[in-house]
């Protein structure tokens, strides 16, 4: 009997695997940005994965399962970015950093970003939970960390609450609401230089509102 390729090496099957199954995420982020849940197909994602439909069945079931696999990757992402974020950190630093990081992914992967305004507009019936127990217990720890550092005299008084959502509307909108800052800026994509002046932009407004000098 004639073996495949994954089964005479287990770990090639392995790879083969990792890489259909980072395939069908990114093709659904793009298709679920653009169609939202309801909108969007198994039938289209396979195509746009350049797979077969039937693959999207075998590693992730249904297309809620697959949509909410969609949403766990990008929140992981996301909440990863806040690490920096440390009783013994540098506020501006740890700061500048979140921020830089968040209007990275705005420019590397936008169509994660309209991921979650979409579910967040149309009432966010999957991403309640996490919203409720997740992100509220990361931002209440961090924000405990940014009292700290108001406690301490390194940061200007400030509710650190309203500040991840001034700062998540201030990168976001690079992604969210990337036609209207084009037409704004002149109707073309961004440069990378324009990129990195917009970052840094925004660096700054966040730091001078706290009370931080933005280094450089």
């Amino acid at each position: 009997m004639h073996k495949t390729s994954a089964e005479v090496d287990p770990a090639s099957g392995g790879r083969i695997r990792q890489r259909n199954a980072a395939l069908i995420l990114s093709a659904a982020e793009k298709v679920f940005a653009a169609s939202g849940f309801n909108g969007a197909s198994m039938a289209e994602i396979a195509a746009a994965a350049g797979l077969p439909k039937a693959n999207l069945h075998y590693y992730f079931g249904t297309k809620e399962a697959l949509y909410r696999a969609v949403l766990t990757n990008i929140i992981e992402l996301w909440l990863g970015e806040t690490h920096g974020i440390t009783p013994e950190a540098d506020p501006a630093e740890a700061l500048g950093a979140y921020v830089r990081a968040k209007m990275r992914w705005s420019r590397e992967r936008p169509d994660a970003s309209r991921v979650i305004a979409n579910e967040l507009i149309h009432g966010a019936a999957f991403l309640t939970p996490y919203l409720e127990d997740d992100l509220r217990r990361l931002v209440d720890e961090k924000s405990a960390v940014i009292e700290q550092w108001i406690e301490a005299g390194r940061i200007a008084k400030l509710d650190p609450r309203h500040l991840f959502f001034s700062l998540w509307a201030m990168t976001q909108t690079y992604a969210d609401f990337d036609l209207q800052i084009r037409a704004v800026l002149g109707g073309g994509p961004l440069s990378d230089a324009e990129y990195e002046h917009a970052t840094e932009q925004v660096v700054a407004f966040v730091l001078r509102g706290c009370g931080l000098t933005p280094r450089g």
